[in-house]
């Protein structure tokens, strides 16, 4: 398993288990940056993981930590990303903050899979 693929993994655990996805905005809102695959919107499953990317990112420099409880964020932004067309990057780490960029809809896939198992 490469590193983006064990984020993902540990993204869907952690999510489930708290309850609560994290995000990062500024005066202009929430970045979605332009990646290979299309523009992607960053979450984190655990603030200590997005807290590291603030302190050691510079383009993330100055942008204040949220919370989303994971209803409102399975129920309300996956639906508005999937209509907008951008993805849901999970859990970005490393000096460029990258990781796997996903179409909301197999991020919710994914996470109703592991549901199911627990």
């Amino acid at each position: 398993m490469n590193a983006s693929a064990a984020q993902a993994d540990a993204f869907y655990r952690e999510a489930l288990e708290h309850g609560t996805v994290w995000s990062v905005r500024d005066a202009g809102g929430f970045p979605a940056p332009e990646t290979p695959e299309g523009r992607a919107m960053p979450f984190w499953s655990l603030e200590s993981r997005v807290q590291k990317i603030v302190e050691s990112v510079p383009a993330y420099s100055g942008f204040e930590v949220v919370s989303i409880p994971l209803t409102d964020w399975r129920s309300r932004w996956l639906p508005g990303l999937e209509r907008d067309g951008v993805r849901a990057g999970l859990n970005w780490s490393g000096s460029a903050a990258s990781g796997y960029d996903l179409p909301p809809q197999d991020v919710e896939r994914n996470l109703s899979a592991r549901e199911k198992r627990r």
